[in-house]
Order: C-alpha cells, then sequence, then structure tokens
C-alpha cells in the first residue's frame, strides 16, 4: 500500500468519514464500516482532500481535458479537485449539473464550462453505477468522450452480478475507474492500527460474504 493510499484511510478516519459500527447500504447490506465524502466540512479538510483527487488521477495516467461533477457531492469534488490541479500546474475547466432544469437565467442542467474533449467524472463512491449512468449520458450527448470515473473508495464488493459495482462501470462504458483507495487497502491499514483492530475481523468477514477479488 502505497504513502498516498495510507495518508487518505488515516485522514478519512481522523475526519470521522470513514466510520466503523453498523450501517445499511444502499444494496441493503449491513456493513461494517461506511464512508461518506460529503462529511469533508470545511475548507481544510476539502483542500485536503481534493489533493488526494489531483494525485490520483495524474498517477493514474489517463488523459483527460476536463472535471465532471455530478450533483451534489461531485459539485464540490470537481471544483476543489480543479483547483488542487491548477496548483499542480494543469489548469483544467469543470462542469457539474443540477438535478433539475433551469427555466430562466442560463437555463439547462449544465453549470460550468461546456463539456468537450476527454471528460473525467468526480464522485466520493460508486454504489449502484446510478450517478455514472446519468453523467456519461449527459457527457455523450454534449458531444463530447467521458475519460474515466475518479472515486474516493472503491468497496470492491459485489454490484448487480459476480462483477463489483466498479467493474460493472468499467465494462458497461468502457472506461477506468480510478479509486484514491480501495477496501483492500483499508483491511492493510486496520492490521497496523492496535487502536482500530478491533474493527478488522468484521471488515474481513464483510468482504468475504460480498467482496470480489
Amino acid at each position: 500500500m502505497s504513502i498516498s493510499r495510507t495518508d487518505f484511510i488515516a485522514f478519512a478516519v481522523e475526519q470521522q468519514v470513514l466510520r466503523f459500527g453498523d450501517f445499511q447500504t444502499k444494496a441493503g447490506r449491513q456493513s461494517p464500516y461506511f464512508f461518506n465524502a460529503g462529511l469533508f466540512q470545511d475548507g481544510a479538510s476539502v483542500g485536503r482532500l481534493a489533493g488526494f483527487y489531483a494525485d490520483a488521477a495524474i498517477e493514474s495516467g489517463v488523459r483527460f481535458d476536463m472535471l465532471f461533477g455530478p450533483a451534489y457531492k461531485g459539485i464540490v469534488l470537481a471544483a476543489t479537485t480543479a483547483v488542487a490541479l491548477a496548483a499542480k500546474g494543469r489548469n483544467l475547466p469543470f462542469c457539474f449539473n443540477r438535478k433539475e432544469a433551469k427555466d430562466h437565467g442560463e437555463g439547462g442542467t449544465l453549470i460550468g464550462a461546456p463539456l468537450k474533449g476527454r471528460v473525467m467524472i468526480i464522485d466520493d463512491v460508486i454504489s449502484a453505477g446510478t450517478s455514472v449512468r446519468e453523467s456519461v449520458e449527459l457527457i455523450r450527448a454534449a458531444g463530447a468522450e467521458p475519460a474515466g470515473v475518479l472515486i474516493a473508495l472503491d468497496r470492491q464488493e459485489r454490484g448487480q452480478g459476480a462483477q463489483s459495482a466498479v467493474q460493472e462501470v468499467a465494462a458497461r462504458y468502457g472506461i477506468p475507474v480510478i479509486a484514491i483507495a480501495t477496501l483492500t487497502d483499508l483491511i492493510a491499514y486496520l492490521g497496523g492500527q492496535p487502536e482500530l483492530e478491533r474493527n478488522l475481523q468484521a471488515v474481513q468477514r464483510y468482504r468475504a460474504e460480498y467482496g470480489v477479488a
């Protein structure tokens, strides 16, 4: 596990964005952990989060010309990651959507730069893949090309079939999914943290039941 992945998981735990206990997922599963990037709630933490996203995007080697953030969590993620990328020498435009079309002012559902070229979609996690599907449709309708999906945590658990939700998205749309960290990284991290190690067996059992290779 790279230092950046370790640092990201430690940061998420410190900010209580990554929590342990008993949580119900969108799929109706009882999960021993929960990740919600919407809980990064101040300038310092969101700024640091954006730095992790920017590093993951650059290190992936995927070529992209702009960022797209699906409403609502993706709005903040796209905007702040664009700032972080600019600080690293990559000044790129970004765009996001609103849930309902506006019939006055600028109108429409899209705000920000026009969708064009290769577009990186940025979100926190992939559960059912709904926001990715909607994003891909918007991007293609504008004549642009989805370049990939950038997420914070890959839960590495089954989606609708034998594949994980992330694998399903990658296969369905023919684009890579880049994660700052994965469940594998989380398990490795827990094994080295005495104050958190009590959660390790529950997470391992969950992966054994719902996980994919």
